[in-house]
């Protein structure tokens, strides 16, 4: 392999291109420490989580606007996405979410102090809740999915159209594969 030189990352783009990045010098440091690496991969997914991570912290922010952290934003847009009257069990909510009870306790909890979902006996099983969202909860929900996608689309335009349809393409296969 040939030897790397001192002044720009082995990963770096090409000429014209964006300068190097923080990934780009993990990956020079990485090609110095163990030139027998192939380190596409490790630049590939450095990138998707360093970006998941700072797209969730800048939603989060977003959301904080309307009162709601992000595992209560989730919450209320899987309300949301249910066919009105936006009513599911606990039980749905939790499966959906991915969440343990306890979890989806706290969360619910939270939302009905706050005013944004209802909690009411099922009147086809008794020993069962159903949880709704009341209309404070219909607007927040309308208007934190609004702030969170623009600022998703914001960050989007810095590829344009065909190159986020390319990505998104792209993204979809690795997942799929994944």
């Amino acid at each position: 392999m040939e030897p790397i030189e001192a002044t720009a990352p082995a990963s770096a783009p090409a000429t014209g291109a964006l300068p190097p990045d923080a990934v780009d010098t993990i990956i020079d440091q990485w090609q110095r420490a163990r030139p027998d690496l192939e380190t596409d991969a490790m630049a590939v997914f450095g990138r998707i989580y360093r970006l998941a991570r700072a797209m969730g912290d800048r939603i989060e922010r977003t959301y904080q606007r309307f009162g709601i952290g992000r595992g209560e934003f989730d919450v209320l847009a899987t309300l949301r996405r249910a066919p009105a009257p936006h009513v599911l069990s606990p039980r749905e909510l939790t499966a959906t979410l991915m969440l343990t009870t306890g979890g989806m306790t706290g969360r619910l909890d939270k939302l009905e102090r706050a005013g944004l979902v209802l909690r009411s006996p099922d009147p086809v099983d008794r020993r069962g809740l159903r949880v709704s969202l009341t209309a404070q909860g219909l607007a927040v929900v309308d208007q934190a999915v609004s702030a969170g996608l623009a600022e998703q689309q914001q960050a989007l335009a810095a590829l344009g159209g065909e190159q986020a349809a390319q990505l998104n393409d792209l993204l979809r296969t690795l997942l799929a594969a994944v």
